[in-house]
């Protein structure tokens, strides 16, 4: 599945928040905190899962027009 450039905006403002958060887990991890640092890469993971597979309301009109668009124009033959 292509990304538009919004949607890669999108994510990359997405890891802007959740790199910091697995580095920090990271730090804690090796420091010998381990809940405290599985906890923070826990959470910057479900942030990029979240961000990649979750529909939000935002999300509805764009996959609305996607469907209507396929219906009404096929796509060209490739040959």
């Amino acid at each position: 599945m292509s990304q538009g450039i919004l949607d890669l905006l999108g994510s990359m403002a997405t890891l802007v928040f959740a790199i910091p958060l697995a580095l920090a887990g990271a730090e804690l991890l090796v420091r010998g905190d381990l809940p405290v640092g599985v906890g923070l890469i826990s959470v910057a993971a479900a942030m990029l899962v979240v961000d990649r597979y979750v529909t939000t309301p935002g999300d509805i009109p764009a996959a609305v027009a996607s469907k209507v668009a396929e219906t009404v124009a096929e796509p060209p033959e490739e040959e």
